[in-house]
């Protein structure tokens, strides 16, 4: 039994570090909290005391008794969760629940996993730090009352299985105002003039006209006030400039440039991060801090001097600007500054590389730059028409890394020709482009996280919870909006001519932003009218602050949760008593035919049409299609919900209807459904139309082949080309030729999909009917018998069990349990 006793929090982490501490020292893993608030009730004294009551779950009870066991044992317990407030819980508890000694229990933290920092963490132990215990128990208990008591308020006054959160409620507010301002926005026309010059060399450059023209004949009157003008240039100024490079990653930062850089959703970053760190190559990736130490700036200067030579090297420092920052703790880093990429996945290895080329830009000198503006004049009227260029003299940072941004239209300056002032020019054409103003974009994930972090609102381990949260309980969604066509006039004067085109483009398009679906709307409304102090971000971002209070000593958590209580209690009980249900409810108008209302509203199965007002016991329903919504649905797009479901007609002596269902439109025909194609109107689908999609579904559906008595069939999802063989769908790879399967190609997917899919064998051994097999959440089966299952709880190492550990646990699991005696009651 080793002396010393590790416990982290995740496994991964564990296998990293028990590299580095020698035999005395045995690391197992808590995997995350093993204690918390119980599901099913409040778990909090609101009578009295606010205190929280703790207990271990289920599926952790059998990894405490081992832990328990084994700190026994030990001489020294670390604990060495992770370094924020959730590490100093989890500690926390690992300190009460194994009924760890003080004496011999040493709280560790570091902030990167490597050899030098994990000895130097056990060369200087402390104590379990309970402002941040109090900071974490304040901030899941107040979530946990919000949620207990405002989910049941939504239940009675919206919908059924509805909840609400403290920072998700305020972040699907962020995404509904948003989106409101989107469709109340007015776009209004202007015209932008645009031209092209050459200079006496023939170099060709652009320019334009600082202000747009309100209408088109302001627009004309100009462009042919340039007939036959003279052009030349006014004035050219050439200044000097710097660019700096930005500060090292902080979670928040890293969330924005990995999602505008890489594409990910924040919770990928957080989950390739999260890998990086657990194996070692970065720093740990929850800080608000762009702070660098003494070491990691000395290995960025060594190593941007070996690569790029030592012009390139300026170290610098940087200063957080976030109120509750630890300057204590590091900016996103890599451990190693020498190491350009890593050999891990590709998703890691790309935000590895981004992280390495973002902190040694920091340490880099400036960008020299030379930018040049440059006015032109003509000799018909005042406008005077501006050009801007830029040419970089020594790129500095620029030779590593160059920043992203969140804005789509954001025009580079290009370089310039040698122009001289007074040197004629010669105009090769201007155009007067008819414009519209935009409204502002709807929220990314990465433009949400930084608005949420400018108001305050949540810490670097909530974004990503937070955004995920919201989608997955359907209140926000991402967008996949195709637009429309919209017309649009182009003036353009050549040659001295004046010619106008009428062009088009699509506009309203957009694609993978965060929009608000018809529930969100109504929760939203619904909350910011009854509980306006919880979805007010200003006291949103003061309960953080009252937060990081808490983590420096300065607040008790106990009284805080008390006053935050009162007020909210009272408010629930108003609610609950006087407000009205919500249902989003639309009246649109009069349906022509019957005279009655027709109205757009929520129901139990999602938005819907009605005819007929809430008394009215003729009244019809109909569902809303996918891509409408309570709020836009115009009288006339309602109306046509209702001519479906519709009968076109008979194939093979059976109905062919055509409905619009959750899904979308589609084909009912013989008890199978067949889906629309994307774009086509149900409406004006004609029989022949829909015997072909009939046909089509039937061809695809039809088996290709059979293997052990069971059909193959062929299709195309969302993952690409696959084959479904006995209810199993396997992925197609580019390694066969899809169109032509083989029969031999079919047995070898299928026996490689059964193989790696379907058994899942880890350790892979059999002896009769007995199988070890990968279960979902990380845990394992046993299978025997006739096909009876033993879960074996997730701690398990099943790569180390023997044939005779497995059969003793399939003993114990199959002895017969004693029949009851049966207890006679004699007759008094």
């Amino acid at each position: 039994m080793a002396k010393n006793l590790v416990i982290v929090e995740s496994p991964a982490k564990a296998k990293t570090i028990e590299k580095f501490l020698g035999k005395d020292f045995q690391v197992e893993s808590s995997f995350g909290h093993i204690s918390d608030l119980p599901k099913k009730e409040m778990g909090i004294d609101v009578e009295k005391t606010f205190k929280p009551k703790y207990i271990i779950p289920s599926d952790k009870k059998a990894l405490v008794t081992k832990l328990k066991k084994l700190a026994k044992n030990a001489d020294t317990v670390w604990l060495a969760s992770d370094e924020d407030r959730e590490g100093e819980a989890i500690a926390w508890h690992l300190y009460e629940q194994l009924k760890l000694k003080e004496e011999n229990t040493k709280r560790i933290v570091f902030h990167e996993i490597t050899k030098t920092a994990i000895l130097k963490a056990v060369e200087n132990p402390r104590s379990i730090d309970y402002n941040l215990v109090n900071a974490q128990q304040a901030r899941r208990v107040l979530d946990r009352l919000v949620g207990y008591e405002l989910s049941p308020v939504l239940w009675r006054k919206v919908k059924g299985g509805l909840s609400a959160g403290r920072v998700q409620s305020v972040a699907v507010r962020l995404i509904v105002e948003r989106e409101r301002d989107i469709q109340n926005f007015k776009a209004k026309a202007s015209y932008r003039i645009d031209a092209e010059f050459s200079n006496v060399n023939g170099k060709k450059f652009k320019a334009k006209l600082p202000k747009n023209f309100a209408t088109r004949a302001e627009a004309e009157q100009f462009l042919n006030s340039c007939v036959k003008a003279d052009f030349s240039v006014a004035d050219l100024q050439v200044k000097p400039a710097k660019k700096s490079p930005a500060a090292p990653f902080t979670t928040s930062t890293l969330q924005q440039e990995a999602s505008r850089k890489l594409y990910f959703p924040v919770a990928k970053t957080m989950m390739m991060a999260q890998r990086l760190y657990e194996a070692g190559l970065i720093t740990y990736m929850r800080t608000d801090s762009v702070n660098l130490s003494n070491d990691a700036k000395n290995a960025a200067a060594a190593e941007i001097i070996s690569s790029y030579g030592e012009a390139y090297s300026k170290p610098r420092n940087f200063k957080s600007k976030s109120k509750g920052a630890q300057e204590a703790h590091e900016a996103i880093r890599p451990t190693d500054m020498s190491k350009h990429t890593v050999n891990v996945d590709y998703d890691q290895n790309r935000l590895y590389a981004l992280i390495w080329k973002r902190t040694i830009a920091s340490q880099m000198s400036e960008a020299q730059l030379e930018r040049t503006n440059v006015k032109i004049k003509n000799s018909n009227n005042k406008e005077i028409l501006a050009s801007n260029g830029e040419v970089i003299k020594f790129d500095g940072f620029l030779k590593v890394y160059i920043e992203g941004t969140d804005n789509e239209v954001e025009e580079q300056a290009g370089m310039l020709p040698k122009l001289a002032i007074g040197e004629k020019l010669v105009n090769n054409y201007i155009t007067a482009t008819e414009r519209y103003t935009r409204s502002k974009g709807r929220f990314t994930e990465a433009s949400l996280v930084k608005q949420l972090e400018e108001l305050g609102i949540g810490r670097p381990s909530t974004y990503a919870p937070t955004i995920s949260t919201v989608q997955r309980r359907g209140y926000i969604e991402k967008t996949a909006i195709e637009g429309v066509e919209r017309a649009y006039t182009q003036i353009r004067l050549k040659e001295d001519k004046v010619v106008a085109t009428t062009l088009t483009e699509i506009t309203g398009a957009d694609k993978g932003k965060l929009i608000p679906t018809d529930i969100g709307m109504i929760v939203n409304d619904f909350l910011v009218n009854n509980f306006s102090n919880i979805l007010d971000f200003g006291f949103t971002a003061k309960v953080e602050a009252d937060f990081d209070a808490i983590a420096e000593g300065q607040k008790e958590w106990i009284s805080m949760i008390k006053n935050f209580y009162s007020e909210f209690h009272t408010t629930v009980e108003h609610v609950n008593e006087n407000a009205q249900r919500e249902s989003g409810e639309r009246i649109l108008g009069t349906d022509p035919k019957s005279g009655k209302p027709i109205l757009v509203r929520l129901g139990r199965f999602g938005a819907m049409a009605q005819i007929g007002d809430r008394d009215d016991e003729e009244k019809i329903f109909a569902s809303l299609k996918p891509d409408q919504n309570l709020n836009n649905i115009t009288l006339e797009e309602a109306l046509d919900l209702f001519l479906l479901p519709k009968n076109l007609g008979n194939y093979k002596d059976k109905e062919v209807i055509v409905a619009n269902g959750r899904f979308g439109p589609y084909v009912k025909f013989d008890d199978k459904y067949v889906s629309i194609p994307k774009g086509e109107d149900p409406l004006s689908l004609s029989l022949e139309q829909a015997i072909e999609l009939i046909e089509a579904k039937r061809k695809a559906d039809a088996p290709i082949a059979e293997y052990e008595g069971m059909p193959v069939q062929k299709g195309v999802g969302r993952f690409g080309p696959f084959i479904k063989w006995n209810n199993t769908f396997i992925n197609v790879n580019k390694k066969y030729d899809y169109d032509n399967l083989s029969q031999a190609d079919i047995e070898e997917l299928i026996e490689t999909k059964k193989q790696k899919d379907i058994d899942k064998i880890i350790h892979s051994w059999e002896d009769g009917a007995i199988r070890l097999e990968k279960a979902r959440w990380g845990r394992f089966n046993i299978i025997h018998g006739n096909k009876k299952k033993i879960e074996l709880p997730k701690t398990t190492k099943v790569e180390k069990m023997t044939l005779e550990q497995v059969k003793e646990i399939i003993a114990k699991n199959t002895k017969k349990k004693p029949a009851r005696k049966k207890v006679v009651k004699k007759k008094k």
